[in-house]
């Protein structure tokens, strides 16, 4: 059972790790208009970076050793800006616009983001679907022991 419980957490894992980037895409979309943050300056476009989550002990390492498995699932390593070029928008009426009349704008591409919460849905739908599928195996084994 000990193996179907790893499965069950490199799928909890995977899950989570989803739910963040989704998080992160929603945030992006709520702050494409932002000109003005806490930092100063525009709304920059935020990314995770998704990694191989490392095992926790050494009875872990050895137990995936046995079966030639490597690390523990994912994680989200860390919360990157975009540093792609900012949007330059004419509107002099703006408040932040500059003394030519424009405005720089968040580098959030609307479309990409919908593109990227649908493949992280889908992503986070198949660590689901893995998920249940262990959690039946395991319902199954205590039924013939």
């Amino acid at each position: 059972m000990s193996s179907l419980n790893q499965a069950l957490d490199i799928s909890v894992s995977g899950i989570n790790a989803e739910r963040m980037h989704m998080e992160l895409i929603s945030s992006n979309i709520a702050n494409a208009s932002t000109t003005r943050t806490l930092s100063g300056g525009p709304y920059r476009r935020r990314i995770a970076v998704v990694g191989e989550k490392p095992l926790r002990s050494f009875a872990e390492e050895l137990a995936y050793a046995r079966v030639k498995l490597e690390g523990g699932g994912v994680e989200v390593m860390d919360i990157v800006e975009d540093r792609s070029p900012l949007q330059r928008v004419f509107n002099p009426g703006h408040p932040d616009a500059d003394a030519q009349g424009f405005v720089n704008m968040p580098n959030v591409d609307l479309s990409k983001e919908m593109v990227d919460m649908v493949y992280a849905s889908k992503l986070y739908e198949a660590n689901i679907t893995a998920y249940n599928a262990t959690k039946k195996m395991m319902q199954d084994t205590l039924q013939i022991q």
